[in-house]
């Protein structure tokens, strides 16, 4: 993969607990198709997707959570997370919404590809074929390790949390 590809997502957020005992809960997504089924350990996503030289990071950003929720995005403020490059060196951004959505309501988008592969046969699988909340603790273990860091940069962000650091 080159380093210049980049993608773009959307990571929900919601409040838990009060006072002293505030917490975070992540909307994450495991990831479809054939090579991550039966995975669970760093076969999470936030929803994300690739854009293209020109385009605008944030729109890319609302385009791929639509696709890949089937959902509008939720009305509130982005709270930017920054950027992130993954081990196969593909640059990701991602901001913060805090909102409740329904997993339940979630109809995923599809991707088309050949399977078994050499069997010259078509399948549709789905981009994210579940979405759960998670802890950050929780995201931890799911998210791939690239990704884990926006968890992170969200808890100092959203808790003032000091034992996570934005700049991880």
């Amino acid at each position: 993969m080159s380093a210049g590809r980049r993608s773009a997502g959307l990571l929900l957020f919601r409040t838990t607990g009060t006072g002293g005992e505030r917490g975070v809960e992540v909307l994450i997504g495991h990831m479809g198709g054939p090579f991550w089924a039966g995975r669970e350990a760093a076969a999470w996503s936030v929803p994300k997707g690739e854009y293209g030289p020109g385009e605008d990071p944030a729109a890319a950003a609302r385009r791929e959570f639509e696709e890949e929720l089937g959902l509008p995005v939720p009305d509130g403020e982005w709270l930017p997370l920054g950027e992130a490059r993954q081990r196969s060196g593909k640059r990701v951004t991602v901001w913060a919404v805090e909102a409740e959505l329904d997993v339940a309501s979630v109809v995923p988008g599809t991707f088309t590809m050949e399977w078994p592969r050499g069997s010259g046969a078509q399948q549709e699988f789905p981009e994210m074929d579940r979405f759960a909340w998670c802890t950050p603790e929780q995201a931890a273990e799911r998210l791939i390790a690239g990704q884990r860091v926006f968890v992170e940069r969200l808890r100092a962000q959203v808790l003032g949390d000091a034992t996570a650091s934005p700049e991880a």
